[in-house]
Order: structure tokens, then C-alpha cells, then sequence
């Protein structure tokens, strides 16, 4: 337990230097990027002395050192600024569009779980049958399809030639906006105020756009959990199980899947980088009204702030899954803590 602990304190204090180059890394970034996000703002034709006066008010005319310190002061009080554009707190803005982004996410990483983790099982067990062959090149194929492009399609065999679910937003028109107003989450709040067709609808809207996001990462998972099982079939303990008569099916899915699951714990945080990074493409083929189409939206605009504090937030909740999962990783395996 005290190894544990001091293996907890340890990925802390590491977190806080990557969160920092991951700041670091933003600011510059933005700050390298080609135009003046002041012309663009005032159409490119406004006077210099306008621009000047600008540039004054956002605090853009001051040296990079100064502008640097000013940022990373601001994100220590959970503060992004105001929009350039719409003159509101980007806070605000996030804060309405994150919820929408972390259902759409949760639910991809649970279809990308569910689907990659017992199809690279199934495929161990029958190895080097037609069944194998046949889940390891779908790993591969649904791997390779960009995922604005499994959006589309799905969007027309499921949204237009078989009419079976709508093909954009989050809600249909005839559920209320104040049905979501408890936490942002529409699945949590149908289900709190037991409005069940609601929440039938919220389902249909949330289906296709998870599952494209699932089906993408789930080959990652195909391939990792059929070699991993591979290795821990053919371990001792498994030919004793065998050996005593337990029944093939409690030994592949229970006592061998859990064990080759271990290094899967890892390849998760990853990947729910991944997932937010696809949200961006997700949510702008499926007009999803979520962080990745917000932070389209104010790259059009050259909206800095905004810009700035989706970027932010983004790479906060990656580092704080890491941290998450890495602590995980150590509970389910104590040699990670030695």
C-alpha cells in the first residue's frame, strides 16, 4: 500500500510538467500560426489605427514573454478570456458544448471497448480459423476508413436509404430544451426526470455518431487483445484450468481475458486522445453540437480565446485520463509500483 501511494504521488508531480509543455506547446502554436486574427476579425480593411486600438483592447500588442505569463496566470484561475468575436466568456461557451463531446466520447470509447476487446478474444480462441482471418482483417479495414467517411456512409445507409435514425443533432424538435438542463448530459438528465421517449430520442441521435467513432478506434483494440490473449493462453495456469475440467469458454473469457486486459488499461488513455481528436471530425459530419464542431467554428473566425480554451480543456482531460489510467495500471498490477 505505501509503494502504491508513493507511485500515486509520483504520476502527480509528473502530470504537472506535462500539463505544462502541453500549455507551452498551445500558446506558441497559436501565436506562430500565419495571419492577424485582428484583420480578420475587422474584415481586413480597416484602418491601421483601428487595428492598433485592437490589438490594445486583447492585449495582443504586448511582447510574447509578457502575453506568456498573462496566460498561464489566467489558466490558474480557470480563466479563458472573452470570445473576440461574440463577446462572451469562452467559460461559458465550453462549458455548454463539453457535455455533448464527453457523451458522444464515453459513449465511442464503450463501443470501441465492447467491440475491440470480445472480437480480439473471439479471434484468439478460434486462432488461425476462417473466423480469425475474418475479425483480423475487419481490425485492419475500419482502422484504415477515415472517420468523416464511415460517418457518411453510415449516415446514408441507416439515415437515408433505410430511414432507421436521424443523420444530425443531438435531440429531435419535439423534446424540450428544458428537459437537459440539469447537467448537460441528455442521457442522465431523460433518465432523472423519467422521460423515457426523451430518452429514446436522445439515443437515436446519440447511435450513429458513436458508433462511427467506435468502429474506427475498435480495430486498435481487435489486434492488441487477440495478440495479448494469444501469450496468456498459452500460459501454465490456463493448461491447468484446462487440465481440471473447467469449462473453455469461463477460461478464455474469464480468467484469460482479464489478465491480457492489463496492457489494454494503457492503450485506453491513448486512445481517448484519439477519440477527442475524432470528435472534431465526428461532430462537424453529424452537426453534433460539441467541442470539436465549436472548435471549427472559431478556427473560421480566428477566434483566439476560444481557440485557445477548447485546446485547453481538450488536453487537461487527456493528461487527467492518463493520470487515471496509469493509477489503474497500478492497483491491477503491482509491479508497475516497484
Amino acid at each position: 500500500m505505501k509503494n502504491l501511494a508513493k507511485y500515486i504521488v509520483t504520476r502527480l508531480f509528473l502530470t504537472i510538467p506535462m500539463v505544462f509543455i502541453l500549455l507551452s506547446i498551445v500558446f506558441v502554436v497559436l501565436r506562430i500560426m500565419p495571419g492577424d486574427p485582428v484583420s480578420s476579425l475587422l474584415g481586413g480593411h480597416a484602418p491601421e489605427h483601428v487595428i492598433e486600438q485592437k490589438r490594445e483592447v486583447l492585449g495582443l500588442n504586448r511582447s510574447l514573454p509578457v502575453q506568456y505569463v498573462d496566460y498561464i496566470w489566467q489558466i490558474c484561475r480557470l480563466d479563458f478570456g472573452e470570445s473576440m468575436v461574440f463577446k462572451q466568456r469562452v467559460s461559458k461557451a465550453i462549458l455548454e458544448k463539453l457535455p455533448a463531446t464527453m457523451e458522444l466520447t464515453l459513449c465511442g470509447m464503450f463501443i470501441t471497448l465492447f467491440l475491440g476487446v470480445f472480437l480480439g478474444a473471439y479471434a484468439a480462441d478460434k486462432r488461425r480459423m476462417a473466423r480469425d482471418y475474418g475479425i483480423r482483417l475487419y481490425g485492419i479495414v475500419v482502422y484504415c476508413i477515415p472517420v468523416y467517411w464511415m460517418g457518411l456512409m453510415l449516415q446514408l445507409i441507416f439515415g437515408i436509404w433505410l430511414d432507421l435514425l436521424p443523420i444530425a443533432g443531438r435531440t429531435g424538435p419535439r423534446v424540450f430544451a428544458s428537459t437537459f438542463e440539469k447537467t448537460g448530459f441528455y442521457i442522465l438528465d431523460t433518465i432523472l426526470i423519467r422521460d423515457f421517449s426523451a430518452l429514446l430520442d436522445v439515443l437515436e441521435h446519440l447511435a450513429l455518431p458513436s458508433v462511427t467513432l467506435g468502429l474506427v478506434l475498435s480495430g486498435i483494440f481487435v489486434r492488441l487483445t487477440r495478440t495479448n490473449m494469444l501469450d496468456v493462453l498459452k500460459a501454465d495456469y490456463i493448461l491447468a484450468a484446462e487440465a481440471r475440467g473447467i469449462r473453455h469458454r469461463i477460461i478464455v473469457y474469464k480468467h484469460a481475458l482479464k489478465n491480457a486486459f492489463i496492457p489494454i488499461l494503457t492503450m485506453m488513455g491513448l486512445q481517448f486522445a484519439l477519440l477527442m481528436a475524432g470528435a472534431v471530425l465526428t461532430e462537424t459530419t453529424f452537426s453534433w453540437p460539441g467541442m470539436g464542431r465549436l472548435l471549427l467554428e472559431r478556427i473560421y473566425l480566428r477566434d483566439y480565446p476560444t481557440i485557445q480554451g477548447v485546446i485547453i480543456v481538450i488536453a487537461l482531460f487527456v493528461a487527467m485520463v492518463s493520470l487515471v489510467v496509469d493509477i489503474v495500471y497500478a492497483i491491477v498490477d503491482p509491479r508497475v509500483r516497484y
